[in-house]
Formats: structure tokens, C-alpha cells, sequence
């Protein structure tokens, strides 16, 4: 497609061997970006001002696979994180964790949480799906979990991937990626009562590769990691492709704003070859002139 904004990616940031590396996130209040494994039931923090010989590592007992600061709390202390059975807080300093709302009471061992996000009125929305290590079945859900800890509820039904949640930046539309069917959907959402509603196909992907984690700019625009096809795509508010990243490793999972820079994660690539191989797993950032839309806390 011609007229397309294109930047290319080189070299890592952070040249890590992630298995899944996932959920980057800005902590604002200690200029810190997280960013998670999720095979390897690991929780990496770096510096910006410090650098990448800051990087610190609290490893889990269950994968964790998303993270979220917490109104009112030093993110410093703790933060709200996915584990495999519901959310949980977690010690920033031990590691430990104490569960605040569970998928199911049976702790069903095939699934696992993935992506999510807390939305305007604090509210947390996360993903569940099956598990490494078991076939892929669409036997996951889209969850809602009310503030204060309340028991989660099931929006969607029969997923297979699901992935990102995001909000536009007058908060009246919902974005969600279910990844297997390569389609980012929009809900119409009520900001006074955090439902969503009007289920559609915003963005439906034309390549081999299946959209995964995301971002939404100060101008409304969704910016895509595209697991299997080696870009990050800039989607607009109509839902048009308008620019890419060219990415240096095939499996790109998900990006996070830092000032104009988009920090971006990726899994391994055992399959492929050259640079596709050998930076599979790595952390990567670049400059894309814009700032991204900041990302809310979960009311506890």
C-alpha cells in the first residue's frame, strides 16, 4: 500500500532471551518499564535512567502474563499482575502474591489469564486461554473484573487468543484483538457504568500473521504488534492502515508508549533464521514522533 508512515527496527534495546516476552508497561512514577515471560513465570523490570544493566527479575511459581499499576499505591511496593487462575497483587520487593479474584473456583488447569487492562472507572478486563502445554482449544473468555476485587464475570465466550484491551481517547470506544480470527473488535462503552456493548470488527488483518498486543495514541490510532509477520502496524480511528514498523525478529508481541518511543516485545523464533532467530525473545524501542495515551490503575 502506497502512503504508508514506515520505520525500520535494527538491533534490540534489550537483548534477552524471552521465551514469550509480553505486556511491556511505563511506571510512570519510577521511569520503569515491566515486561513479562510467560512460559518462564517471569517479571522483568528496567530503568530508563539507569539502563539496561538495571535489569531486575522476580521469577513466579504460575506463569504471569500482565501487569497493572494499583490506584493510590506505590507502584515501588506493589502492583496488580495475571497469574494463571484470576489477579493478583504482588510484593515488589519478595515477589510474593495474594490472589484478589479467581477465573473459576475449580482453578481449571488447562486455562490461563493473558492480556488485559484496567479501563476508566478502574475496573480490570483480561483474557483467559488455554494454557502451554495443552492444545489450543477456543475454550477462553474476554473477563470483566469490578474494582474492589469482586468476582469476575464472562463477557465473551469461545476464544481462542485473546489479547489486548484498550480504550479510545474520549473513552467512548472499546478495542479488543482476538488474535486466531486476525480481527481487532470495537464496543461502544459507557464510561458511568463500564459496560461494553455493539460487538464488531473494527480491524480485520490481511497477512499470515495474527495481531497481538496493542496501544492506542493521543490521536486515536491503534498500534499493533503482529505476532508471525515481523511489523507493528498503525491502525487508524477508521480502522485503515496508515504505517508500519519493520521489525528485524518475525514474533511480535506487544508495544507500550515511553514519551515518543514505543517499546516492543517479542517471543522466540526457533523456527526461523538469521536475525529472525537469533533476536527472537529480544526488547526493542524506537522513536515514532507521537505520544501514547496513558494507561489507568485498577481501583483495589
Amino acid at each position: 500500500m502506497s502512503g504508508l508512515q514506515e520505520w525500520t527496527v535494527e538491533a534490540p534495546w534489550i537483548h534477552i532471551n524471552s521465551s514469550l516476552g509480553e505486556g511491556p508497561f511505563f511506571e510512570k512514577a519510577t521511569n520503569t518499564v515491566r515486561f513479562v515471560d510467560i512460559p518462564q513465570k517471569k517479571l522483568h523490570t528496567v530503568s530508563l535512567t539507569e539502563g539496561v544493566s538495571s535489569l531486575h527479575t522476580l521469577e513466579f511459581d504460575v506463569p504471569v502474563t500482565v501487569t497493572c499499576d494499583i490506584e493510590g499505591v506505590d507502584p515501588k511496593d506493589k502492583i496488580l499482575v495475571g497469574l494463571k487462575h484470576g489477579l493478583a497483587t504482588v510484593d515488589r520487593k519478595t515477589g510474593a502474591y495474594e490472589m484478589v479474584s479467581e477465573f473459576n473456583a475449580e482453578r481449571d488447569p488447562r486455562l490461563r489469564s493473558n492480556d488485559g487492562a484496567a479501563d476508566p472507572r478502574g475496573n480490570f478486563w483480561v483474557g483467559t486461554m488455554s494454557d502451554i502445554g495443552f492444545d489450543l482449544q477456543p475454550e477462553g473468555s474476554l473477563y470483566h473484573f469490578p474494582a474492589g476485587g469482586s468476582a469476575g464475570s464472562e463477557i465473551v465466550k469461545d476464544l481462542s487468543i485473546p489479547n489486548s484491551v484498550g480504550w479510545s481517547p474520549d473513552n467512548k470506544t472499546m478495542y479488543f484483538t482476538h488474535s486466531t480470527a486476525r480481527e481487532i473488535w470495537a464496543f461502544d462503552y459507557d464510561e458511568a457504568t463500564g459496560k461494553a456493548s455493539n460487538k464488531r470488527v473494527f480491524y480485520q488483518h490481511d497477512g499470515s500473521g495474527e495481531p497481538d498486543g496493542f496501544r492506542v495514541d493521543v490521536d486515536g490510532n491503534i498500534w499493533s504488534a503482529v505476532y508471525g509477520d515481523a511489523v507493528v502496524l498503525k491502525i487508524s480511528p477508521e480502522g485503515q492502515l496508515i504505517g508500519k514498523i519493520n521489525m528485524p525478529t518475525r514474533n511480535i508481541t506487544c508495544v507500550q508508549f515511553v514519551g515518543t518511543e514505543l517499546i516492543i516485545t517479542t517471543a522466540r523464533d526457533e523456527s526461523g533464521e538469521g536475525t529472525s532467530k537469533e533476536y527472537g525473545g529480544a526488547v526493542f524501542r524506537i522513536d515514532v514522533g507521537t505520544t501514547g495515551l496513558d494507561l489507568y490503575k485498577y481501583r483495589l
